[in-house]
């Protein structure tokens, strides 16, 4: 059977505006939930009586699935396709939405969303339907080049017929975990947070040298900053924070491993400011209006980078895409990654301490 007869389909409504119901999918991953959420905030905002649904990770609904009025269908993705699709039809049964936006064009999420029923279902346009989205999807964003992610998913909206955008992240912050920042941090001097490692499935080729993160840690303390260190409990995350900590002057807060996503995000939002590299706590960052000193070669922060206050990044992208690819950065498709391990070493400790500098005037 063809592959676009496998995916259900229902007459479109009759009459425009305003849909009754709309369906966000983006399971994953962190950073690409937090640019979710200006477009869930611009719907919630712009058509109120809009019935909201988000098909989001199980991992990611750990910061955003408390948000209110929307319905959360929460999947684990290591449970398989063939479960996440059968428990999505469980929890879906009977309802048709006026409009999914399919915001993830991995194969594996175009056939979980599968499970969804709608009378309108946007993918990519063909350029970025990655790994055969098109052929899960019937209309398609506008084509765009050279765009942030952010705005690209903007254009899912405008193509269901809301073209306003409210840049608005608005991440619920329970009273326990700003108990927790509050009981785990000084309030002494201002805080500057170091999340060092990237995820871990992306290997390790966004991972900037311990012994760097010591000296902007250093000069961090001779500026007046408490230096708070935030990570995930992975061996990596660890040794990376036992090598700071060792040999920094100043002890930092030691917060590696320690907190949940929601207590990570009442921490940052207490911090002046952030470093790291293209990873989930720099959109987590950004998405609470914390300045963030990104650390991007391998990636483009034009398009993956924070989306506020990008005049702290340091971007040694350019310079990574002529010395390990030998092509300059506009003549390669947008997107492309420098996967060498050499990448992040173009970023200097005097990089860093500019922006810590002016963080701290």
């Amino acid at each position: 059977m063809p592959l676009r007869r496998q995916i259900p389909r229902v007459a479109e409504p009759a009459g425009a505006g305003v849909p009754a119901s709309l369906c966000i999918f983006r399971l994953s991953a962190i950073g690409d939930t937090t640019h979710v959420l200006p477009i869930l905030r611009t719907v919630q905002r712009r058509w109120p009586d809009t019935a909201i649904t988000w098909v989001v990770g199980r991992t990611e609904a750990g910061l955003v699935g408390d948000i209110p009025d929307v319905t959360f269908r929460v999947l684990d993705k290591r449970e398989g396709i063939r479960r996440c699709r059968a428990r999505l039809r469980a929890e879906e049964t009977g309802r048709v939405h006026d409009v999914i936006l399919q915001m993830q064009s991995s194969l594996r999420a175009s056939l979980i969303a599968t499970s969804l029923r709608g009378h309108r279902r946007i993918g990519f346009d063909r350029a970025r339907a990655v790994n055969g989205q098109w052929l899960f999807t019937s209309e398609r964003i506008a084509a765009r080049s050279r765009e942030h992610v952010l705005d690209a998913y903007f254009g899912f909206l405008e193509r269901a017929g809301l073209a306003a955008r409210e840049l608005a992240w608005g991440i619920p912050l329970p009273d326990d975990a700003l108990a927790f920042a509050a009981r785990e941090l000084p309030a002494d001097r201002p805080l500057l947070a170091i999340s060092a490692c990237s995820s871990l499935r992306l290997h390790n080729y966004r991972d900037w040298p311990a012994e760097r993160y010591v000296a902007v840690a250093d000069h961090a303390a001779a500026r007046g900053f408490r230096v708070v260190l935030t990570g995930g409990p992975s061996a990596r995350e660890r040794a990376y924070a036992d090598a700071i900590v060792a040999g920094a002057r100043v002890r930092p807060v030691d917060l590696v491993g320690q907190t949940s996503l929601k207590q990570l995000a009442a921490v940052l939002a207490r911090c002046a400011g952030l470093i790291g590299p293209d990873s989930g706590p720099v959109h987590i960052a950004s998405a609470l209006d914390v300045p963030v000193i990104g650390l991007y070669a391998t990636s483009n922060p034009q398009r993956t980078g924070p989306y506020r206050h990008r005049e702290f990044v340091v971007d040694r992208y350019p310079d990574a895409v002529r010395r390990f690819l030998g092509r300059e950065p506009d003549t390669l498709r947008w997107g492309t990654r420098v996967r060498h391990p050499r990448a992040m070493e173009l970023i200097t400790v005097a990089d860093v301490c500019e922006r810590i500098d002016r963080l701290a005037v």
